[in-house]
């Protein structure tokens, strides 16, 4: 029988450890902290993403601040947003919501914010810290399940792992972190292009999928006692919810599951963890001024 972790559980007991902390700083006369999200146009899931994340620092005692801009905002326009919140003393960390629209370039968005309000992560600057283990703010979804392996005490030690998807945001910088000293396991990254896929996946002790193609992971493809961690949320047609639609992982969960030792569904894994790092990064910003 499988046992589940339980993303939902663990983010709520991160929340109320910082919903502490928070407590502590106001009590002791310093400042609350403040995160803040520019959320460009009206995908669907950014929009759900960036209200969840508004409601998590209502929860904690955060001070939160959202900013809407259309779909066809110029891309000089964004930054000059974004440097109004780099040089807003009162805001401790921000994102900007990825994916954004094709005219504006994600690399130069994410390089336009301050490392030190860099909420997800994702500036070179934090990365690169990240990659020769200095302190900084680690991308949001590799810290989530890193913390979950953690807190769940399922061994990485010299175990292999297999991360599915090759991504500056999960695959690439969660294969760093895995293979880090202290973590210590053996890890590999495969992709849509990788020849005979199946074999590297079927002898992994840690799978994560990260690739964005729904029920990809086949039950065959997991050897029995793997641990599966699933970062798969896409969006699919469902007559059976009032939303009109489900979300689905990359993994096959109802009969990958009974192969496994540990799994994560979707949704209620990999997903809160997520949003709990913004708010753990968001803690260790307004602790370094």
């Amino acid at each position: 029988m499988y046992n589940l972790i339980d993303g939902k559980k663990i983010a709520s007991l991160i929340k109320q450890e910082i919903a502490g902390e928070v407590t502590g700083r106001i009590e002791s006369g310093r400042k609350r902290p403040h995160l803040a999200a520019i959320l460009v146009g009206d995908n669907g899931s950014s929009v759900t993403y960036v209200n969840n994340k508004v409601k998590d620092c209502a929860e904690v005692g955060f001070k939160s601040t959202l900013i809407r801009l259309s779909e066809k905002v110029s891309e000089t326009e964004l930054i000059r947003h974004i440097v109004e919140l780099n040089d807003n003393p009162d805001v401790d960390g921000f994102i900007v919501q990825l994916p954004l629209p094709e005219h504006i370039s994600e690399c130069r968005i994410i390089e336009a914010i301050d490392p030190e309000k860099d909420a997800d992560g994702f500036h070179p600057v934090n990365i690169g810290r990240m990659v020769i283990g200095l302190p900084g703010y680690l991308p949001a979804t590799p810290f989530g399940i890193t913390e979950l392996l953690k807190r769940y005490r399922i061994e990485t030690s010299g175990k292999y792992c297999v991360i599915i998807g090759r991504s500056n945001i999960v695959g690439r910088p969660l294969s760093i972190l895995l293979s880090q000293k202290g973590v210590d396991a053996t890890v590999t990254v495969v992709h849509s292009r990788t020849k005979d896929i199946h074999t590297y996946i079927n002898k992994a002790d840690i799978i994560v999928a990260a690739m964005g193609s729904p029920g990809f992971v086949k039950a065959e493809m997991v050897k029995p006692g793997a641990v599966v961690i699933d970062v798969g949320t896409t969006r699919l047609p469902s007559a059976e919810s009032k939303s009109g639609w489900k979300l689905a992982g990359d993994v096959d969960f109802e009969n990958v599951a009974p192969k496994c030792s540990w799994i994560t569904p979707v949704p209620g894994g990999v997903g809160p963890m997520t949003r709990v790092a913004l708010l753990r990064n968001t803690m260790i910003a307004v602790q370094n001024k």
